[in-house]
């Protein structure tokens, strides 16, 4: 058993004998550190300034419906530009709005709507950020190391929870807001510093970059056709509706039903981040021993129970005691659908995979915390826990069949094995559509098994480029089969021979096995015949490949 443990231990913390990982995560910790001292600084001003439960929630909104608006664009572009450019414009923008707010708060020139409207900026900031900044966790750690890292990002921002709040209550204290707002634009200039130090290796492509509005529509095709990411969505978003209470509310339950202080605050949101350090140090050993889907259903039953706790309590012992609890439950779901969204889906589309995962919490938390505020106004903070505790139950009852993929049992990485189709012809690369054809001739007592395959690899298909897909059977010939699918232009087709991975490949090949034909399934492709004059550029055709795409 000790040997067993030790395993577990060494597995989690194998990441940090990575060097730029070890950087981005200390980096990270410090900027979160800051974060969370804002959110306490954030928090305690607007109580300062308004007893309204709906503008206070508010402030949640603010910083959350950002990233809901901008999330799938923020995706798109981590996926087309360079993603370490793009982290110093964030991080660029994140410090010159964090200053900006520190000196309007140490000058009093903060108003209720003014705060709103810089959280609100603040967030624009964090919405461009957090799907490029996931996206490079991959691109640090051996594949066998990112549940690992992406838990240990997780512990790094709740042991900032545990550490910042707590520094926060005390420099709100004793200096005020402006304090915590400064020192959260300082420590986004430590990330900076280790961005422009990072040499992140050039990303060889011969392919043009994707436009955004196209790298959009390839995303939510992806989204749309891939069941493993449908199930981390619905989990998490359901997840989030609830929880945001406890978010959106936290701020007047301290205050004005615990009638504590910018320093109780300060360490009872610290005690919740405790809760998380030692949920991460529990979530490496339990991945040995427990699905991913039976750790998030137990993960959204605890949380419950702490908002059950303090819907009842109006004591700090056993409220703080909650957040404990509540802590280790938040990580834990958290992390392990993190690492789902990011080990289901391949480098190519990681980006607005993750995007689409922000998408869905974030949403779920700026929907739920305006709600939750509108809620306890009618009938109060503590009835409102009680509420989204029920609602928790329920939703972890409800959503337990949408199962939680473990990720890392086929390889995700390219396969590369479609051979580059050749064409004659001038052609415009970037309009016209593409059709492919596969003609496949089986036995037709295998047509059934042989059907099921197909509609399996066509979903393959629509997600990595088709946007059209079908398989047509031969009225007059038993057993010849014609499958067809259309790419937006031959740019993205090209781009699809990229896509296809070794697991894909595995499903091709058992497709093929079906196949009777003396020689390979034969592949054609036609590009779209623009009614346009000159004979040159009309029913333009490929010469058709043997083998496959």
């Amino acid at each position: 058993m000790a040997h067993h443990d030790d395993g577990a231990a060494a597995s989690f913390w194998s990441p940090f004998r990575i060097t730029i990982f070890r950087a981005f995560w200390i980096a990270n910790l410090v900027s979160s550190i800051g974060t969370w001292m804002h959110e306490i600084g954030a928090a305690w001003l607007m109580t300062s300034l308004t007893r309204s439960p709906v503008l206070i929630a508010l402030v949640e909104t603010a910083i959350s419906l950002p990233i809901f608006l901008l999330a799938l664009p923020a995706g798109a572009l981590a996926d087309i530009l360079d993603r370490r450019r793009m982290l110093l414009f964030t991080m660029g923008w994140l410090f010159a709005v964090a200053a900006t707010l520190g000196m309007l708060a140490l000058m009093g020139l903060i108003a209720p709507w003014i705060l709103i409207g810089l959280t609100f900026a603040l967030g624009l900031g964090a919405a461009l950020n957090a799907p490029v900044w996931h996206a490079v966790i991959p691109e640090m750690v051996p594949r066998a190391d990112l549940h690992a890292a992406v838990t240990l990002n997780s512990a790094g921002f709740n042991f900032a929870r545990t550490i910042g709040p707590a520094l926060g209550g005390l420099v709100v204290a004793s200096a005020g807001p402006w304090a915590a707002f400064l020192l959260n634009a300082v420590s986004y200039l430590v990330v900076i510093v280790v961005l422009y130090r990072w040499k992140r290796p050039p990303r060889e492509n011969i392919m043009p970059a994707e436009r955004i509005t196209g790298a959009v529509r390839v995303g939510l095709r992806y989204v749309r056709h891939a069941p493993a990411l449908h199930a981390v969505l619905i989990r998490v978003g359901a997840f989030m509706l609830f929880a945001s209470a406890f978010w959106g509310l936290l701020p007047l339950f301290i205050r004005f039903e615990l009638r504590s202080d910018p320093r109780g605050y300060g360490i009872l949101v610290g005690l919740f981040g405790a809760g998380a350090v030692s949920g991460a140090l529990f979530l490496a050993r339990a991945r040995r021993r427990v699905s991913s889907n039976m750790l998030v259903s137990a993960a959204s039953l605890l949380f419950g129970g702490m908002l059950l706790i303090l819907g009842i309590t109006r004591n700090l012992v056993s409220a703080g005691a909650a957040m404990l609890i509540g802590g280790a439950a938040w990580l834990t779901l958290l992390s392990t659908l993190n690492a789902s969204a990011q080990v289901v889906v391949p480098s190519w589309v990681r980006g607005r995979a993750i995007a689409f995962y922000l998408f869905a919490f974030f949403g779920s938390m700026a929907a739920g915390a305006s709600l939750w505020g509108v809620v306890a106004s009618r009938i109060g903070v503590s009835h409102s826990f009680l509420l989204a505790a029920a609602g928790l139950f329920l939703s972890a009852a409800a959503t337990h069949r949408f199962r939680v993929v473990e990720g890392g049992e086929a390889s995700l990485e390219p396969s590369l094995h479609w051979p580059a189709p050749r064409i004659v012809g001038p052609y415009d690369p970037d309009e016209e559509p593409v059709l492919v054809t596969v003609e496949y001739r089986i036995d037709p007592e295998q047509a059934q098994a042989f059907i099921a395959a197909m509609h399996e690899l066509g979903r393959i298909r629509r997600r990595d480029g088709a946007v059209n897909w079908g398989i047509f059977r031969d009225t007059t010939e038993p057993g010849r089969y014609i499958e067809a699918f259309v790419a937006e232009s031959w740019t993205e087709h090209l781009r699809h021979h990229e896509r296809v991975t070794i697991a894909d490949k595995a499903i091709e090949d058992r497709v093929e096995s079906f196949h009777r034909g003396p020689t390979p399934p034969r592949v054609s492709h036609y590009i779209y015949a623009s009614n346009v004059e000159g004979e040159d550029t009309v029913g333009r055709i490929t010469e058709p490949p043997q083998g496959l795409r």
